[in-house]
């Protein structure tokens, strides 16, 4: 019984875990990492045709953007969330495979001029609607059989609509072991969605400690201190341009402007317009109103119960195409400007800031986490100049973070979560955090709880069994930033479709000698044919 750990290890992205027992491969999560890279990420130590089962934590793409990836590699196991993370991974997935389609286009046009080899998409969007299709919806709180030796229930982790933290118990050579994936655990009192839920038991917990370094500062009403913002921008005629990830953070915006609104916390501006330039996020405002039941916390119930939309106001403005994208820039009057990607790496949101940046009276909000390496980071730590679409651009207009609108748990509520445990666990390992940050937790864990912490890096195994750890990873850094898109050439991908073969031909040992005949007639003709 065998956890090893991929990525997000002293890193904040990327998470991804394996886990074998008995002749199963397992993975929680299979995230793509976002912004520089510190480490070497451990490659999955088997085929991707090997994978019987993924277990999903929540939607986000450094949780799950790697799976078409998977699917392209020979994957064709089982994939288990939550509903609403099927949802929206079937809106995340497919995005992400049109950015990844839209590069390699890119780089190509570029590519062909300079004679360079052509590129082909990490994954597209067949890859896509190929992986989606292996998707199962749990339920929470359902403890359910998945295979002989393999439990799993899915709690709710109160990080993003659909997030759970994975509890699995695994049984080898007659050996029952608990292990807890926290996911990514949100910071409680969030509008919409629950709290994090506390699980009491497990033998092993792999937790996350992206903000365990501090506690949040939070703002007595983001309503409030929202509409101040606002005001403080359209006093002096500009936007207020706020990056924002479209699945969750869109949408908790769209609940304090509806409060500013209904509340009328800003009477001079009283008619002021909001547009959500983002087709993802308004595909998932849709989902969001469709898991009312299962993830909306009581507050949020009973707006829905009394006919009132929580995500949903007068003066709300939406654009899908390029060109109603386009026009909001040639609008007068002081507005609000809601797009995506979050970390102002793609997307929309490069062209509004583009348009917003070098003006004085124009202010670009920040309301989540920032990976160092990402162009969202850059113009936290006040760089003057950015290049955007070929120019540089120089930064005039104030660049404000609103503390305390964060998706994830602080060092205090991190702490409580791991405290609910009522016997401590043997052993707890810290993942998803910038390397001081991680290592800092585990320190506190050991220090102020008495806890077996450490915090891993990528490709440290261990044996849960006995507790020894089996392999090591590289602790070598790398001063490098990873393209994780487009960039394989036509031969690699001939290369790992003869991986797959590989791995599919391990799985039929034990078949009938007939049908074993026939498919090695079937590979021997292709390679005949190709060796002419």
């Amino acid at each position: 019984m065998i956890l090893e750990f991929l990525g997000a290890d002293r890193e904040v992205t990327g998470s991804c875990h394996y886990i074998k027992f008995n002749d199963k491969h397992i993975l929680i999560d299979c995230g793509m990492e976002q912004g520089a890279d510190l480490y070497v990420n451990q490659e999955i130590p088997v085929n991707a045709a090997l994978i019987d089962y993924v277990f999903i934590t929540h939607a986000h793409i450094d949780h799950s953007g790697l799976l078409p990836l998977l699917y392209n590699h020979g994957f064709r196991g089982e994939i288990y969330a939550t509903k609403a993370t099927c949802e929206l991974c079937d809106i995340m997935l497919k995005d992400s495979a049109h950015i990844q389609e839209f590069e390699a286009e890119w780089k190509n046009r570029k590519g062909k001029r300079a004679g360079k080899e052509l590129v082909v998409p990490m994954y597209d969007l067949n890859d896509a609607q190929g992986v989606l299709e292996h998707f199962e919806a749990l339920p929470y709180s359902e403890t359910v059989r998945i295979c002989d030796g393999l439990l799993v229930r899915f709690t709710e982790a109160g990080h993003l609509l659909g997030s759970a933290s994975v509890e699995l118990w695994i049984t080898e050579k007659g050996e029952t072991r608990k292990i807890v994936f926290s996911g990514d655990l949100g910071n409680g009192n969030r509008p919409l969605i629950k709290n994090p839920e506390y699980i009491e038991e497990a033998d092993y917990v792999v937790m996350e400690s992206t903000y365990g370094n501090r506690n949040h500062n939070t703002p007595p009403d983001y309503a409030v201190e929202l509409a101040k913002i606002i005001k403080n921008t359209f006093n002096q005629g500009g936007n207020l341009v706020i990056p924002a990830f479209s699945v969750g953070r869109t949408q908790e915006l769209l609940y304090f402007m509806r409060r500013i609104k209904t509340e009328n916390l800003l009477p001079e501006f009283a008619n002021f317009e909001v547009y959500i330039d983002s087709p993802m996020a308004i595909e998932a405002t849709s989902v969001f109103n469709k898991n009312v039941e299962d993830c909306f916390n009581d507050e949020a119930r009973k707006l829905v119960e009394s006919g009132i939309n929580p995500i949903r106001f007068e003066g709300l403005k939406t654009a899908v195409t390029s060109d109603e994208s386009r026009m909001i820039n040639f609008i007068d009057k002081p507005k609000v400007i809601i797009s995506a990607s979050g970390m102002c790496e793609a997307g929309r949101i490069r062209h509004h800031l583009k348009h917003n940046l070098w003006r004085s009276d124009s202010t670009i909000l920040f309301v989540g986490y920032q990976c160092p390496g990402t162009l969202g980071n850059a113009l936290l730590n006040g760089v003057s100049t950015v290049r955007l679409f070929g120019e540089e651009v120089e930064v005039k207009a104030a660049i404000v973070s609103l503390p305390g609108i964060s998706g994830h748990a602080d060092y205090r509520h991190l702490t409580q979560w791991i405290e609910a445990f009522k016997k401590p666990p043997y052993r707890v390992f810290v993942v998803h955090g910038e390397e001081t940050t991680a290592v800092g937790f585990a320190d506190h864990l050991k220090r102020d709880l008495d806890l077996h912490a450490y915090a891993p890096y990528s490709g440290d195994a261990f044996e849960l069994l006995t507790g020894a750890q089996v392999a090591e990873g590289s602790k070598i850094k790398v001063e490098k930033k990873r393209d994780n898109r487009a960039g394989n050439t036509v031969f690699d991908r001939l290369v790992l479709a003869g991986e797959r073969l590989a791995a599919v031909i391990m799985k039929c040992k034990g078949m009938a000698n007939k049908d074993l005949a026939k498919f090695a007639d079937q590979i021997n003709a292709l390679c005949d044919k190709w060796e002419r």
